[in-house]
């Protein structure tokens, strides 16, 4: 009974934080967050409103802070000011010198509001967590926050792109909706030298400009991007479960670091346990050679061919190396 009420506690809490930070929330979004039923979040927000909380209903929306209300900052825990250290040193070699300024800025702020204890905390780790610079060409300083700055403000960009098959700059005119990393950074846009959306790796930007004109905002999205994309090529859905904690943590990172290259779409968080990652794959065997390694913190959903490919696969290893 105690624990129910402690884990109640911790998710009204982690709610009121939310709804600061979004302007408006559905009640169907509020329980897929916390993995709850829309009933519970109905009664969370009531006990809210009864403790004095200005919550807002908007109609066929959500629900929102009355603007201009806020509450004083939350203490964070040991493990949260340890995951914004990490962040910030994944910002300082994964994104632009400009984003790393911001973030490191960013940080200054936090460290001064944090107790005694959290900012020795901080310090004493600082040298215990190191992100290498990636192998590669860098990403051209400033493109990736000019980036997010049009796809913020949808304003046209201008960039010399070297391609990957002459390597010589082509100007190329485009209206930017999404970035993402894989093993770089890729920013999707409307690309009006092709009439068509493209995909562009940052580091193959030689020179870039960031227009005045203002375009009218699109509603193709990245998840909308990537399924015509497997509709183009022909490919295949695939879903699996994933359960973190039965994989070793280097594991863990190794399936994030790499999914991009196998097809990722996107992931939904199921329970505190299991993930659902969703692929666009062209080859099956091709994600079994990858998914085999994860045996035992993976479920196949679909598709049926799948299953069979990795216990194929899985036999002729066993043949191959197995004890005579």
């Amino acid at each position: 009974m105690i624990d129910s009420e402690v884990s109640r506690l911790s998710r009204l809490v982690a709610l009121l934080t939310l709804l600061q930070t979004k302007r408006v929330m559905s009640a169907t979004e509020l329980a897929k967050r916390f993995s709850v039923s829309t009933r519970t979040i109905y009664r969370d927000i009531r006990t809210l409103e009864a403790a004095g909380i200005p919550i807002t209903t908007q109609e066929g929306k959500g629900y929102a802070m009355l603007d201009g209300y806020r509450l004083p900052p939350v203490m964070f825990t040991r493990e949260e000011v340890t995951a914004l250290l990490t962040a910030e040193k994944l910002a300082a070699q994964l994104t632009d010198p400009i984003t790393a300024q911001y973030c490191a800025g960013a940080m200054d702020k936090l460290r001064a509001a944090l107790r005694y204890q959290e900012r020795d905390h901080l310090e004493a780790l600082d040298p215990h967590i190191q992100v290498l610079e990636p192998a590669g060409p860098a990403t051209t300083p400033n493109t990736y926050q000019q980036m997010v700055a049009a796809i913020t403000s949808h304003r046209l960009v201008y960039i010399e792109y070297a391609g990957a098959e002459t390597g010589h700059p082509l100007g190329r005119e485009l209206e930017p909706i999404g970035l993402y990393r894989s093993t770089y950074w890729h920013v999707v846009a409307y690309c009006r030298l092709r009439n068509d959306f493209r995909n562009f790796r940052l580091d193959r930007i030689k020179h870039l400009v960031l227009r005045e004109e203002v375009f009218s905002p699109r509603p193709e999205t990245l998840r909308q991007y990537w399924a015509d994309q497997a509709q183009r090529e022909g490919k295949r859905k695939v879903v699996i479960h994933v359960h973190p904690t039965a994989m070793s943590p280097s594991l863990w990172y190794h399936l994030q670091d790499t999914r991009q290259q196998y097809g990722w779409t996107h992931q939904t968080p199921l329970s505190d346990d299991c993930m659902e990652m969703v692929f666009l794959v062209a080859s099956l065997p091709y994600m079994a050679t990858w998914l085999l390694p994860y045996a035992g913190a993976i479920r196949v959903v679909e598709p049926p061919d799948l299953r069979e490919e990795l216990a194929a696969l899985a036999r002729r290893t066993y043949d191959w190396f197995g004890v005579e």
